[in-house]
């Protein structure tokens, strides 16, 4: 099936900025959708951001709108994430996932990569 494999993960200030990115092994066109979500240590796994298969749709979680952008490569099979002034809050484990539509629950994607870590100090 599909395997997704995140990187660019790290620890920064807040304030600064990384660059997340999503691997896919294979292409598919019926799980095209791609997004990102985050879990903090205690904490459920949250909506992040995703993003359709052409890119022409997108959505964001309100604690990250005007900060974070979601974008793709389809002919790369990745998926990237910039995440610009970062805070503390933003401290956690970032999944990337595939599913059919883009939308914001955990249920609607059916591949999940195993996470990549991202810290921010204050």
């Amino acid at each position: 099936q599909v395997q997704l494999v995140e990187s660019g993960g790290g620890s920064v200030q807040a304030g600064e900025s990384l660059r997340l990115s999503c691997a896919a092994s294979i292409r598919t066109y019926t799980n095209s959708a791609r997004a990102w979500f985050r879990q903090a240590p205690g904490k459920d796994r949250e909506f992040v951001a995703a993003i359709s298969f052409g890119g022409d749709i997108t959505d964001y979680s309100d604690s990250v709108k005007g900060r974070f952008t979601i974008s793709r490569d389809n002919a790369r099979n990745t998926v990237a994430l910039q995440m610009n002034s970062l805070k503390p809050a933003d401290t956690a484990i970032y999944y990337c996932a595939a599913g059919v539509r883009a939308v914001s629950t955990l249920s609607g994607y059916r591949y999940w990569g195993q996470g990549t870590q991202v810290t921010v100090s204050s």
